[in-house]
């Protein structure tokens, strides 16, 4: 087992956003290679957001410059938004176990808990906007920003494009004032402002389904613990076939499957990224045993999780 501490010195160098590095449990890259070429695992980073100094900024920016300087090829997980807008360049980030292909005029969301990692990133151009859950303004946005499925890269049409690369400098330029020259209140709007133009795919659809919404964001806060939709549609007030019509309307699956998608993929990271035991993920997870937890995982995924944690590690 390697476990990494960042010093103070490394926790200074992300702008006012400070990097900490918990003492974790070895992990495995989400490309499924190792993080270090060695063959050895290390830890997963967990980063922190942390402004420094008395103005509590609740969005932060950087360009792939600095990004470049601060990323070691390590993967990580932070406790914030990290939204990036590409210019130029290609290379790739893969969020949770799915690699996404960089390229101009494009760009990246990645979600709270969402291990993820750069890659090949030398030459790409743009800029990162980090903030927290709580920074949006506006209904719309913030309701989108709670999405526990948002879509982690997508292509910029020519025609949004203008519009979004107006946003980001307005955004860009606010974030750089001194902290006695600006309203606390102006990067909020303005990353608002970004978000709305960024047009994230499927964005719509579920913005205007208050059944889905209220679902989605039951699901991320109890599918530890609740694992039928029966539940859910008792919880929410809704007749199970209302319920499941609202899932299959925005998402194309049941409501079943929107909560076995889930645990799947929370399972995934445990077994990955954190090399928890089936035991221990069925414990975690809500199971009764690790015997239920393995025919849930392996009806899921084709494989039981010891076989498809070994699969991972040595690829």
């Amino acid at each position: 087992m390697v476990i990494e501490t960042l010093s103070i010195k490394v926790m200074r160098r992300l702008s006012r956003v400070f990097i900490q590095s918990l003492p974790l449990c070895r992990g495995i890259g989400t490309t499924g290679h190792p993080m270090v070429k060695t063959g050895q695992m290390t830890g997963i980073r967990q980063m922190t957001y942390q402004p420094a100094g008395r103005r509590a900024a609740t969005v932060e920016t950087m360009t792939f410059d600095r990004l470049r300087e601060l990323n070691d090829g390590g993967t990580q997980r932070a406790d914030f938004h990290v939204l990036a807008v590409l210019d130029a360049g290609h290379g790739s980030v893969t969020v949770d176990f799915l690699r996404h292909p960089l390229q101009e005029r494009s760009a990246v969301w990645i979600a709270p808990g969402a291990v993820h990692r750069w890659d090949d990133i030398a030459g790409v151009a743009g800029h990162v906007v980090l903030f927290v859950p709580t920074a949006p303004v506006t209904p719309a946005t913030r309701e989108l920003v709670a999405s526990p499925d948002l879509v982690a890269h997508w292509r910029i049409s020519d025609a949004d494009w203008p519009f979004v690369d107006t946003a980001r400098h307005h955004l860009l330029l606010e974030a750089s004032a001194p902290p006695g020259d600006t309203s606390t209140e102006l990067p909020e709007i303005l990353l608002s402002a970004l978000i709305a133009r960024l047009r994230p795919p499927h964005a719509e659809a579920r913005s205007i389904n208050p059944v889905f919404r209220l679902f989605r964001s039951s699901v991320d806060a109890h599918f530890r613990e609740h694992h039928d939709a029966g539940y859910y549609a008792r919880t929410l007030g809704y007749a199970p076939r209302t319920l499941t019509r609202a899932v299959q309307q925005v998402t194309g699956r049941s409501a079943k499957a929107y909560i076995v998608d889930r645990i799947v993929l929370e399972a995934k990271r445990l077994l990955a990224h954190d090399r928890l035991t089936a035991a221990a993920c069925a414990s975690t997870l809500g199971f009764s045993d690790a015997s239920n937890f393995s025919v849930f995982f392996r009806k899921a995924t084709g494989m039981r999780p010891g076989a498809w944690q070994a699969t991972v590690a040595a690829e």
